[in-house]
């Protein structure tokens, strides 16, 4: 198709050349005709001549000079009735003149095309005036070239055409294979119909995908990217052509984004939502890009947290079986020494302070999943040696939380909270605290609000790394490799500000930490 339409627009370039060559070929001719016909009868010799006995012997061979120093191919001196003085030909001369000389007699130059001695011919036909007889004609001239020899110029300027055009075709040909070699090669040998059809494909494939997709080229520019990626990423427009940094993402993310190596399955968090983010580098082209791949891993960590929170809660049944079953034994064998008294008064001390702290949840503590978590916390705590402690101001009736305050979120902030306190108290293999361990924990609603505060007594966190908690990756424990691992803050400030709300790390009375968890209880009417 490209060589057909250079082929084209050559040719009709040349036709067109060649009619307005052929054009200009008469127009020059008719020009160069009338500037000798008209010199030859303002020439006082020509004049003077006419006035003589014999023109024709001064007139020809003026004539003849004058024919070929001016590249004609005829100049026709005449008298006004017609009849040759001079010709090319001699045996023409004293002939009749072959054309229309009416316009010339009365006073006109005009050209015309007619058949002549010498063929037809572009010819002009000019009068002579005798000034000593008051400007009377005495005479006719006539100058013009041939149609033959306007067709050999014509000719070999075609020629020179036909040159040109079959060059530019050549070229022409020769540019369109490059081009649609080098177009191929791009496109890896496909034509346009498949790349449409690709195209289609792509499309309807990135917005299937529930997946993000995100495609940054060699300067870190947003290439592409889907609508699972624009959803995850919290991008509400379109985000082609900015920059990583400009995308507003947090810290980590960006790092991992602006990042050349590859990336496996590594946990980055948003405003939101908890992301699993694969990278990889893109080998080909002139500028290297990465093309990054962002699952959503929100609903498995939750469930994860949840998973943990039960297994929690089994591992305390486990040990209150456990020390049941060790009390169970002391009772029986009290018993059996016939020393029943201390048998009841100890089962009765035993039974009592496990309901105290039963009773004072379940009395303050309204909300299920919030009094089973502390319940399963607190005999987790008892285990590892730390006393978890209610304070008397905590109050939740039933009712206060409303729906849109999902109980899986309660379970992040305020297990993940107990989890830190609880490993902050508990004392080291060998080491012997000051005081015993002790969580105090604070859940009131009232206000409009929910306030969790969980207090401990432990170490505490260090003044410089406040601002640094709630970071992916912070903790106080260290892996075998030496790089944090931490993610429950993390997860709690996500929590938090999904809910509207906000959290705080202020020093605790007893000298370690205490966290403090604001949330707005907004009804479904008023939101």
């Amino acid at each position: 198709m490209q060589v057909v339409l250079v082929a084209a627009v050559v040719v009709g370039c040349a036709v067109f050349a060649y009619l307005s060559a052929g054009r200009q070929a008469a127009e020059t001719a008719t020009r160069q005709a009338t500037a000798v016909a008209t010199a030859v009868a303002d020439s006082p010799a020509v004049v003077a001549a006419v006035r003589g006995k014999d023109p024709t012997a001064v007139l020809q061979p003026y004539a003849e000079r004058l024919r070929h120093d001016a590249h004609v191919d005829f100049v026709v001196v005449m008298t006004p009735g017609g009849i040759r003085w001079t010709h090319p030909e001699p045996s023409a001369i004293g002939r009749k003149y072959l054309g229309h000389i009416g316009p010339a007699l009365h006073g006109k130059v005009f050209p015309e095309t007619h058949m002549g001695v010498l063929g037809p011919s572009v010819r002009v036909v000019a009068p002579v005036h005798d000034p000593r007889q008051g400007g009377r004609i005495t005479a006719l001239v006539s100058a013009g070239i041939t149609i033959e020899t306007i067709s050999e110029q014509l000719r070999d300027q075609v020629l020179a055409l036909v040159g040109v055009a079959a060059a530019a075709l050549v070229l022409g040909g020769a540019g369109t294979y490059v081009v649609n070699a080098r177009l191929r090669r791009h496109t890896h040998g496909m034509n346009a119909r498949e790349l449409s059809r690709m195209h289609d494909y792509h499309q309807a494939a990135l917005h299937a995908v529930r997946e993000g997709l995100l495609m940054l080229d060699g300067e870190r520019r947003v290439a592409l990217i889907n609508d699972g990626g624009r959803e995850l990423l919290g991008l509400s427009g379109d985000a082609v052509g900015l920059r990583v940094t400009e995308l507003g993402l947090p810290e980590a993310l960006t790092e991992a984004l602006l990042a050349a190596g590859p990336r496996v399955d590594e946990l980055h968090l948003t405003g939101e939502r908890v992301l699993v983010v694969n990278s990889a580098p893109v080998s080909g082209g002139e500028r290297r890009g990465s093309v990054v791949t962002l699952r959503d891993h929100t609903e498995l960590q939750a469930l994860s947290g949840e998973l943990d929170s039960v297994r929690g809660f089994a591992e305390a049944l486990r040990s209150q079986a456990h020390e049941a079953a060790n009390r169970l034994h002391a009772v029986v064998s009290l018993i059996e020494l016939g020393r029943a008294e201390e048998a009841v008064e100890f089962a009765t001390a035993e039974l009592e302070l496990a309901q105290a702290l039963t009773d004072q949840v379940v009395g303050a503590v309204a909300e299920p999943v919030l009094a089973a978590l502390l319940l399963g916390k607190a005999a987790q705590a008892n285990e590892r040696g730390v006393e978890l402690v209610l304070t008397p101001d905590s109050r939740i009736d039933d009712g206060l939380l409303p729906p849109g305050l999902p109980a899986r979120d309660l379970v992040t902030v305020l297990g993940n909270l107990l989890d830190n306190a609880i490993e902050a108290a508990a004392p080291g293999p060998g080491h012997l605290p000051p005081e015993p361990p002790r969580v105090r924990v604070t859940a009131r609603a009232a206000g409009g609000e929910l306030l969790l505060r969980v207090a401990d007594n432990g170490p505490g966190v260090a003044a410089d790394a406040a601002e640094e908690i709630f970071r992916r990756g912070w903790t106080t424990k260290q892996s075998t490799t030496g790089h944090g691992h931490g993610l429950g803050l993390a997860l709690v400030q996500q929590a938090v500000r999904r809910n509207g709300g906000t959290v705080a790390l202020d020093p605790a009375p007893e000298g370690g930490a205490c966290f403090t968890v604001r949330l707005p209880l907004r009804s479904e009417a008023a939101a």
